[in-house]
C-alpha cells in the first residue's frame, strides 16, 4: 500500500502539470484514482528531463533516465518519493517492465530526435511515449478482458499524444526544436521546416492540420469503441478524457487552423462544462459511443457539431 505522503506529492504533480487530466482523474475509483496519480507524476519526472530549458548536456540527460528506469524497475533502491511511489505501484499492480523499458525509450529518443519523416516513425515514438501509459493505466484498473481492451488503449493514448502535439505546435518548435508533425505530411503541402520555426501560418499549413486532426478522430473511434472493455466504474473517466481532449480540436478549427500564432487552451469554465454535460449523459445512457459523439465537438465529420458555443470563446494558453 502506497502511503498518503506519496499519492499527496504526485498527486499536486498532476493538479499543477496535467489540468485537463486531473479533472478527468478525479472521476476515477479511489482503487484506481491513487496509482494513477503515481503513474502521471512519474511520467512527469522523465519528461521533464528531456524538456530541460537550462541546456543540460545530453549525456547527462542520458544518465538522469537511466537512473530513473533502474530505480522504477527496481534494480536499485529509489530516491525520491515518486519513483519510490512508482516502483511499488507497478509491483503492485503487475505492470509490464517492458511497457515501462519503451517509455524510458521514448524519453531516451527525445534526447537526440526531433523531427520525424513520416507518421510510422511518429508512431513508433508514441508507441513509448502514449500507449505504453495507456497499456498501464489499463494495468491498474484491473480490466478483466486485456485481450479486448488492449488494442482500444493503445489507440487512444496515441490519439491523446496526437491532439496535444497538434495544440502545441508553437510551444514545441520554440521551446524545445521540435516538430512532431510527420515530415510526409509537411511535405505533401508544400510546408517547410523553416516555415514552422518562423510561426507563418498560411493555407498550406492549415491542410496540414486538417489532414492530421482527421487522422486524430479515427483515432478517437478506434479508442473510445474499446471503452466498454473497461470495469464499468472507470468507463465515465476515461469518456470524459476522451471528450476533452478531443476539443481542443474544436479550438484548432476555431482558429482556422492557426497553432503558430498562439497555443488553445480550454478554459476552466469549458472543461466544468463538458464535465456536466459528459455526466448528464451517462445518465441516462452507459454507451461510451454513444456519448461521445453526442458530447464531443471536435470532429470536423459531424457538420451539426458546429456553430456558437455559449460557453467558450477560443482562449490563449
Amino acid at each position: 500500500m502506497i502511503d498518503d505522503d506519496k499519492i499527496a506529492r504526485s498527486k499536486a504533480i498532476q493538479r499543477r502539470t496535467g489540468k485537463t487530466f486531473h479533472v478527468a482523474t478525479r472521476l476515477l475509483p479511489e482503487r484506481v484514482r491513487n496509482p494513477t496519480y503515481v503513474l502521471y507524476a512519474f511520467f512527469r519526472v522523465a519528461d521533464e528531463v528531456v524538456d530541460d530549458v537550462d541546456g543540460t548536456p545530453p549525456n547527462e540527460q542520458r544518465a538522469e533516465l537511466e537512473r530513473i528506469q533502474r530505480q522504477a524497475l527496481g534494480e536499485e533502491s529509489a530516491d525520491g518519493a515518486v519513483l519510490e511511489a512508482f516502483a511499488e505501484t507497478r509491483h503492485e499492480y503487475g505492470i509490464d517492465d517492458e511497457d515501462v523499458t519503451v517509455f524510458m525509450d521514448a524519453m531516451m529518443s527525445d534526447i537526440d530526435n526531433s523531427r520525424y519523416d513520416t507518421y510510422d516513425e511518429l508512431e513508433t515514438y508514441m508507441d513509448g511515449s502514449a500507449s505504453a501509459v495507456g497499456r498501464m493505466m489499463t494495468a491498474i484498473m484491473d480490466t478483466e478482458d486485456e485481450n479486448k481492451a488492449l488494442p482500444h488503449a493503445t489507440a487512444l493514448g496515441e490519439a491523446f499524444q496526437m491532439s496535444n502535439f497538434l495544440r502545441d505546435v508553437r510551444e514545441d518548435i520554440l521551446e524545445r526544436d521540435r516538430i512532431y508533425l510527420p515530415g510526409t505530411t509537411l511535405e505533401k503541402h508544400g510546408v517547410t521546416e523553416a516555415q514552422i520555426q518562423e510561426c507563418r501560418m498560411n493555407e498550406d499549413f492549415a491542410a496540414v492540420m486538417r489532414d492530421e486532426l482527421a487522422r486524430t478522430e479515427r483515432l478517437y473511434e478506434e479508442g473510445v469503441a474499446g471503452i466498454k472493455y473497461l470495469p464499468k466504474d472507470c468507463q465515465l473517466a476515461v469518456l470524459l478524457a476522451s471528450v476533452l481532449y478531443v476539443d481542443h480540436h474544436r479550438l484548432i478549427r476555431a482558429r482556422d487552423y492557426d497553432v503558430l500564432s498562439t497555443t488553445p487552451s480550454l478554459s476552466t469554465r469549458r472543461k466544468l462544462w463538458l464535465l456536466a454535460k459528459t455526466r448528464y449523459k451517462w445518465v441516462w445512457s452507459k454507451d461510451p459511443e454513444a456519448v461521445f459523439r453526442d458530447v464531443a465537438s471536435g470532429f470536423e465529420s459531424d457538420p451539426s457539431r458546429h456553430g456558437p458555443d455559449p460557453t467558450e470563446q477560443p482562449t490563449i494558453q
